[in-house]
This record gives structure tokens, sequence and C-alpha cells, in this order.
């Protein structure tokens, strides 16, 4: 994490937070991952391989995998050495590739080939951390996990959304903070927010809908 400003925004207040989110709904009121799945288990995958990497990136690796490996099972029978073709243009392929493979023998041995709607089994699986087991359990299991990437981390502390000295506590400040009506897809919203606008070296202030209540104090107009 190394395009935090210096100084962090204080946390906003509950009325221009639901204000802010009910500007990202108006605007997209159902926001969608960018990375592309069939299912909860090539849902984890994609999370997974998409660790330094970018969402098109593995998109384009897993068009031609996912055909052929959508179940844990089929993951087994197609193995190591057909996983690491394909998805050798993502960075870390070598150890992405294992870690996918001991997951799925961990899934057929112990969860009958499904994937768990336990952030504690999910976290326990080789290369699957917090962040990928919140986006799972956000994106399939439909419950309000917030999973911080380096966008919302960024524009979190940056704003004053969800300011917090690591992952953990803009985690936690998104979910004591946001309205409740807004948990579902505000992790989504802020990862769209600042991938599109609220970028690292060059925020588009000037075309943000949010810029009169931001808390950023070298807004670029």
């Amino acid at each position: 994490m190394t395009d935090k400003p210096a100084k962090p925004a204080k946390q906003m207040s509950y009325p221009v937070l639901k204000e802010i989110f009910t500007r990202f709904r108006d605007l997209e009121p159902e926001p969608k991952g960018e990375l592309d799945h069939t299912n909860a288990y090539t849902l984890v995958v994609a999370v997974a391989l998409s660790a330094q990497a970018t969402d098109v990136g593995v998109n384009k690796a897993t068009k031609e995998l996912f055909k052929v490996a959508d179940t844990p099972q089929k993951m087994l029978d197609l193995g190591i050495d057909a996983l690491t073709e394909h998805i050798k243009t993502i960075g870390l392929y070598r150890q992405k590739a294992k870690n996918v493979m001991k997951t799925a023998q961990i899934l057929v041995d112990d969860y009958g080939g499904e994937v768990p709607s336990s952030r504690a089994a999910l976290v326990s699986l080789p290369g699957v951390g917090r962040k990928t087991a919140n986006v799972v359990l956000n994106m399939w299991f439909k419950q309000p996990a917030q999973a911080v990437d380096t966008h919302i981390f960024r524009i979190g502390h940056r704003t004053g959304i969800c300011p917090g000295k690591d992952v953990d506590a803009v985690e936690r400040a998104i979910e004591d903070n946001i309205p409740a009506e807004f948990q579902h897809h505000a992790h989504h919203w802020l990862i769209l927010h600042g991938r599109y606008v609220c970028k690292a070296r060059k925020p588009m202030c000037s075309n943000c809908l949010i810029r009169d209540l931001c808390l950023f104090e070298d807004k670029n107009l």
C-alpha cells in the first residue's frame, strides 16, 4: 500500500456518506465485478488469480480454462501442467497454479466439490486470503462482506469515506459507518470509483460526482 496520501482525511458523517452512496447508486444501481466467472468455484479461482494481475489479464487467461475446468474435480482432471499453460501470462502463475490445484483437492475431499459459504473455511484454502473470501461471500453468496483492495484503501483514506491505517481498519470503517442499505454493493462502487475516477496519481476530481463532499485537500480541479 504505497499510494495513500500523507495526511488521511477524517471520517465523514453519516448524512454525507448516505448522500455519497445515494449518488453512486443512482449512477450504477447494480454494479458488477469485472472478473468473468460462471459459478462460485470459478469465482474463487478468478479472484485468487487476480492478485498482482489485472482483471483483463485474468479474464483472457480463464476464458478457455473455464470451458474445460469449471469445477474442482474437472480442475484436478485437467492437471497442473495444463493449468499452468492456461495461466502462464498471469503474474506468479506457477505458485498460483499450485494453490489452485491444492484448493481443488481440498474442495473435493472436504466439501463435496462445493465452495463453502463461510469466511473461515474460505480463508483456509491455499491462496485464498480475506479479500478473496470477501469477494466470493459478497458476489456469490450475497453477504455484505467488504473486499478492500488498493483502490478502496486509497480513496477511503483520501476522501474520508472509510479512512484507516491498513486494510482491516478500512474494512471496519465501511462496515461501521456506511449505511446498511448500501453495504452489499459498497465495495463495488468504491472499486469502480477508484479505478476510473479517483485514480492514484491523477485523480479526475473535475469529473467526480462527489467532489463537493470529498474531504481530499489537494483536489485536482
